[in-house]
């Protein structure tokens, strides 16, 4: 068997050998600049065979082939991924630059009639390398803007990338919170609070398709709402018509409140979170008010399928990420695949099960194959009506393939 060997060490470069005014430089070794001749904007730490001896997490480097060839500017970071590339053109990483970025970003959202929409005020504003801005994440409630820093190369550029925010949406946004306490890397031991960096109002109901929803972005997860599902939870509207309705993982409840627009005869939201489960009475209660249709039950959610009976029509899965990391892929294929044979053993004859993946990890082959599995299992006959994914303001970068991480299916269940 051959024997894998561990990457030699980076050479260790004193700033005194390093021409020009920059004094922070990643060399790569022989051919490994290939991947980012094709635009891909990641470097891992095995590609580089010099840096500076200076570099600190979040610094700005100047990226080098092995020749001394210019390749790209991007944020060095400790771990797999060591640079995360900002640009590929030689060029001032400067507030001229975010404001650039930004710009294109909320262009592309306003062309997609999000941005400025007089029934939707909320959306993703910045996603990552779908972005060309790689580590931030930037979801826009209304007149605020929640900003998410997932290196921290963007933590130290926050404030302006947060004037930036303000300047491109010409004042629509007044506001700009910043939530990075627990996505930035712990080891960095960089002491962030969460806290607004721009404004202060505290204004949290926002519209999606005219229904208004309480946002928590305080204390809420990710963002403080999944506006990747925005699309998804239309489409169920369509079919939730004297439907009774099952949405399981519901956090603030998205998929209940358009099942009730849609006029479902009941709808019950399950998760495990009290505090998602007030949060989903308080978004029904804000459209529906004193609508008894509804009811939600806090509750794991795979003891809640096993005790159901056989008296939903309309069943959604939306479970959070059971794969964050390709070593928990198998496991999480199995949660997957019990899952959905749970729901298909339950769901009424000619019932809809809208499914879904979140998990990166788990691409669209893989999930579907855990459902194909779990559809093989009950016996049933399973035809797939819609194959979903996220939506345009959370785009994939065609050269980063690895930014498509939603997945789902619309499945008929006779």
């Amino acid at each position: 068997m051959r024997k894998y060997r561990k990457p030699a060490a980076p050479t260790l470069i004193h700033e005194d050998e390093i021409r020009g005014e920059h004094k922070k430089l990643v060399q790569l070794l022989p051919k490994k600049e290939e991947s980012l001749r094709r635009f891909h904007p990641w470097i891992f730490s095995g590609a580089i065979a010099r840096m500076s001896d200076s570099l600190k997490e979040g610094d700005l480097v100047l990226v080098v082939d092995n020749e001394g060839e210019f390749l790209a500017w991007g944020h060095y970071q400790i771990g797999s991924i060591a640079v995360r590339v900002l640009s590929f053109e030689d060029r001032p990483i400067d507030a001229a630059f975010w404001e650039e970025r930004i710009s294109e970003a909320y262009a592309l959202r306003v062309t997609l009639e999000l941005a400025g929409a007089n029934d939707n005020d909320m959306f993703r504003l910045v996603h990552g390398e779908g972005d060309r801005l790689p580590g931030l994440i930037i979801d826009v409630y209304g007149k605020t803007a929640v900003m998410q820093a997932h290196s921290v190369g963007m933590h130290y550029c926050r404030e302006d990338i947060a004037k930036a925010i303000v300047k491109a949406s010409k004042g629509a946004i007044q506001n700009v919170y910043y939530k990075s306490e627990t996505t930035l890397p712990y080891k960095a031991d960089l002491k962030q609070e969460n806290g607004f960096l721009v404004g202060g109002d505290l204004e949290n109901v926002a519209r999606e398709y005219g229904i208004k929803f309480h946002i928590d972005w305080l204390e809420g997860q990710k963002t403080g709402f999944f506006v990747d599902q925005r699309e998804n939870r239309k489409l169920l509207e369509q079919y939730a018509a004297g439907k009774r309705v099952l949405n399981m993982f519901c956090y603030t409840g998205g998929f209940s409140v358009y099942a009730m627009r849609g006029g479902a005869e009941l709808v019950h939201s399950v998760d495990a979170s009290a505090k998602a489960i007030e949060l989903t009475k308080a978004n029904a209660e804000l459209n529906f008010p004193g609508d008894k249709r509804h009811e939600a039950y806090a509750e794991d959610a795979f003891k809640f399928l096993e005790r159901a009976g056989s008296e939903y029509d309309l069943v959604v899965l939306d479970p959070p990420a059971f794969a964050k990391h390709k070593d928990a892929l198998r496991n999480a294929l199995k949660g997957y695949t019990r899952l959905n044979a749970i729901a298909f053993k339950k769901i009424k004859k000619g019932g809809i099960l809208f499914t879904f993946s979140c998990s990166q990890a788990v691409n669209k082959d893989q999930f579907r194959l855990a459902v194909f599995t779990a559809a093989a299992q009950s016996g049933r006959h399973v035809r797939i009506l819609h194959q979903l994914h996220q939506p345009a303001d959370h785009p994939i970068n065609i050269y980063h393939p690895e930014g498509e991480y939603l997945k789902g299916l619309v499945l008929q269940v006779e």
